[in-house]
């Protein structure tokens, strides 16, 4: 039996995360470096932080709980500091080893499980049983007081909204990023990350370029319909709901989605189209792309990676996996977690694919049932890539000559561009991406064999 319990994985801890500013700051806490006296048993860990001033930052956690304390200013729960205590613990055993508490870590664990005894030993009604641990009652209630932070906080956001327009685009290039940042500060007191998110798009919105008053006045749009959307939820079709409350930053746990009372699971041979890891201090996000053979369904499986300890899923892309997917609810389902493996992974075919048309007809349907969206998968077959002469652009073009698809901005000067036109030799392609505003990103080519890019 380890001594220190049953240890979490990174993706555990990461679901704690109130927001993704704080999965990336306790990600850059999650080394041995400014750690100190840190410890764990069975249902705690502890550990000093160093920060800017003289005194550490004394945090504590109850993994039973969870519950957290750290002696730090932030009004976030869990802050950076206990989620990268908590990442650092589901690392590695060497890096937080097995041992007794802390003298001012073992006093607030004390007085936790001591209220919890008298809770316990409390006499209950006649006849009645004793209180289950997990109270449905007390989750419902914390479930509705959050919503009404998020309401109150998606109202005074539309008051900003209003007080923009009415005193003109202009103002907003003024004021600079600073007033968007503390706005989306109290969107995230408010418990809205997805909504500080979108706010700080505005602020950038403001800086973009020559045709920034539209671009703003695009995302003003957005952001208006998604607070409207929050504020009517009760109106909306269930799955439009879930996609609101999903991009006001309302999660819904992995395991509810594989095991809950509604758990739906798809069952299929999943072609793996695309793996991506993306490295943000500490953490690796793993974005791996699939779709269904027989249901012809798209997927999207996200994973995160601590320090000293390695993503635990890899699927390379072109294999064939026969597995469960469970889809995260929404209008328009994409982001999935993986359930049971039926057999192993093996070499897959070259996908299917539609032309340059169809994957534009693919994306506005997607867009039509979420607003928010910026690109969906598509798989296109049959497209020569070609840069313009001065090598600022490219665009995908179909066979016939009828149809072209730039390539996302965010892609150009990339040498991957080059090793696609190299793939393709002039000849026409099978390409998978992610097709949107912007245009077309590409991720993999087939010749015959599958090439990340």
């Amino acid at each position: 039996m380890n001594p220190q319990g049953e240890r979490w994985t990174t993706d555990q801890v990461l679901a704690l995360a109130p927001d993704e500013a704080s999965r990336r700051a306790g990600g850059k806490l999650a080394a041995q470096g400014p750690w100190s006296e840190t410890g764990a048993d069975g249902g705690a860990v502890w550990g000093q932080c160093k920060g800017s001033g003289k005194k550490p930052y004394q945090t504590v956690v109850d993994i039973k709980g969870p519950a957290f304390k750290c002696s730090c200013p932030s009004r976030k729960f869990p802050c950076k500091h206990a989620l990268g205590l908590l990442l650092l613990w589901a690392g590695d055993d060497r890096e937080v080893t097995a041992g007794e508490p802390a003298q001012w870590a073992g006093e607030w664990l004390a007085g936790r499980r001591e209220r919890a005894e008298r809770s316990a030993s409390a006499p209950s009604d006649a006849g009645a049983p004793s209180r289950a641990p997990a109270d449905p009652e007390a989750a419902r209630r914390r479930a509705e007081r959050r919503m009404q932070r998020i309401g109150a906080g998606a109202t005074e956001l539309e008051q900003r909204l209003e007080d923009l327009l009415r005193s003109g685009l202009a103002s907003a290039e003024r004021a600079g990023y600073g007033s968007w940042d503390e706005t989306a500060a109290r969107m995230v007191d408010a418990q809205a990350p997805g909504l500080a998110s979108r706010v700080r798009e505005l602020g950038s919105a403001a800086a973009s370029g020559p045709h920034w008053p539209a671009q703003l006045l695009e995302e003003c749009a957005l952001l208006h319909l998604l607070d409207q959307g929050f504020l009517g939820i009760e109106r909306l079709p269930a799955p439009l709901a879930a996609t609101v409350r999903s991009r006001v930053g309302l999660t819904t746990e992995a395991a509810d989605l594989l095991t809950g009372p509604e758990a739906a699971t798809v069952r299929d041979r999943w072609l793996v189209l695309a793996q991506q890891d993306s490295e943000d201090g500490k953490l690796t996000t793993r974005r791996i792309f699939l779709r269904g053979e027989r249901t012809g369904r798209m997927a999207l499986h996200l994973s995160f990676g601590g320090a000293n300890r390695p993503l635990d899923v890899a699927l390379a892309p072109g294999l064939v996996l026969d597995a469960d997917l469970a889809y995260y609810p929404g209008a328009r389902p994409l982001r999935a977690v993986l359930g049971e493996r039926h057999a192993p992974a093996a070499p897959g075919p070259v996908p299917p694919g539609c032309g340059i048309d169809a994957a534009l007809a693919a994306y506005g349907d997607a867009l039509r049932d979420d607003p928010w969206l910026d690109s969906w998968p598509v798989v296109l077959a049959d497209v020569t890539p070609i840069p313009s002469r001065d090598g600022t652009s490219w665009q995908l073009a179909d066979t016939d000559g009828e149809s072209a698809l730039p390539l996302d901005p965010r892609c150009l000067g990339r040498t991957s561009l080059w090793q696609l036109a190299a793939i393709s030799g002039g000849a026409p392609v099978t390409v998978f991406g992610e097709c949107g505003h912007r245009g077309f990103l590409p991720l993999t080519a087939w010749d015959p064999t599958p090439v990340s890019l």
